[in-house]
């Protein structure tokens, strides 16, 4: 099996529907088997993480009204590794930072230009939305702090 990725947390409702269904296989393939990929070893460290974002792409695929048929290896894992499945959390992968989202942005782009059947131009136009003014929020941030440094 080719190991994806974790999508960054911020992109899951822009996904198209391939890439979200894939998202659920990578988690339940994380619950299963513990991979040990460079791409998803950081999970391993912090369960309430991704506790958390578990939770968010299972309230897409019902967002979506997508059906899924087991969740036996969530809660498995869960269960082995002593969280309770209905504490949600509001822990984030430290990794999932704004570098991530612009990879994660670019990997999508690729996708998209290379015709990935489920991703429109709708979808697209919307994540790209999203990161654009998601990076405008940091470069505002950004400016804003210098300034403060400058004139106190």
């Amino acid at each position: 099996m080719i190991t994806t990725r974790l999508w960054h947390i911020d992109l899951i409702e822009y996904l198209p529907k391939s890439q979200l269904i894939a998202q659920w296989r990578e988690l339940n393939s994380i619950f299963k088997k513990q991979d040990n990929h460079i791409l998803i070893n950081y999970v391993y460290y912090n369960y309430n993480a991704l506790r958390n974002y578990t939770e968010k792409v299972i309230k897409e695929f019902a967002k979506r009204k997508i059906k899924i048929r087991s969740f036996v290896n969530e809660i498995n894992f869960f269960a082995r590794v002593g969280i309770n499945i209905h504490d949600i959390h509001n822990a984030k992968f430290k990794e999932h930072d704004y570098d991530y989202l612009t990879i994660c942005y670019y990997n999508l782009k690729e996708k998209y230009l290379r015709g990935q059947k489920d991703f429109t131009k709708d979808v697209w136009d919307k994540l790209d939305r999203f990161y654009q003014r998601k990076m405008f929020e940091i470069a505002l941030k950004t400016r804003i702090r210098s300034l403060k440094k400058c004139f106190g």
